[in-house]
């Protein structure tokens, strides 16, 4: 079965949900948009977050940046969101010790090229759907049956992080089809921009671990 990843945490008390839940990470914004926090703010919501590892989320920024910033925030990894390439990748390695994803955003059930290289080269790969002018949190999910086999035969041994639209309804069916290591929402368990909705949050868990897949 998939851990769990919530993301966009902009309060202390969500960020204890995930943990309560057994969330395994735990992920904050810092490229932009309603759910954007500064780097103080974020280890503080962070640090209720328990045993889960703390990912924070970067756009289109300078590794020296992300470095200092996820040293402030205490951050185990970094998601980059800003149209990763290896060198991109490269880079925040060189700088950061920790865990480095890369998202790869699909236009409909077009993967994007170099996916393959993306999935050498970082820890993870994290699938979302491309929105012209937004980064993620779009609510607009992944086709995931129409993609499957072109997602396996980029993937290899790669770690997958499916993102994307998911919500407590639809996570199982995004399971079985692609059969991700992470499943990672946001907006699907909110009642507002940055606000988890606890009874969503226990909802989606139980939906993403309970479909029978890799248990």
């Amino acid at each position: 079965m998939p851990e769990v990843k919530f993301c966009g945490l902009t309060r202390p008390e969500d960020a204890a949900q995930a943990a309560a839940l057994g969330a395994a990470y735990a992920g904050v914004i810092f490229a932009g948009g309603p759910r954007r926090l500064d780097p103080v703010r974020a280890g503080v919501v962070l640090a209720a977050a328990g045993a889960a590892r703390r990912v924070g989320v970067f756009g289109a920024t300078d590794a020296d940046d992300i470095a200092r910033v996820a040293a402030l925030a205490g951050l185990d990894v970094v998601q980059l969101h800003g149209d990763p390439d290896v060198a991109a990748v490269a880079a925040v390695r060189r700088r950061f010790a920790g865990t480095v994803w890369a998202v790869a955003r699909c236009e409909g059930a077009r993967l994007p090229d170099g996916v393959d290289e993306l999935f050498a080269a970082a820890d993870a790969v994290v699938l979302d759907a491309r929105v012209p002018g937004l980064l993620g949190g779009t609510g607009v999910a992944v086709p995931w049956a129409e993609i499957a086999a072109a997602v396996a035969a980029a993937r290899g041994g790669g770690r997958l992080v499916l993102a994307g639209g998911l919500t407590p309804e639809n996570v199982a069916e995004a399971v079985r089809a692609l059969a991700p290591d992470v499943v990672d929402v946001s907006s699907g368990v909110e009642s507002a921009p940055g606000i988890k909705d606890h009874e969503r949050m226990r909802a989606f868990r139980r939906a993403a671990t309970d479909t029978g897949v890799g248990a």
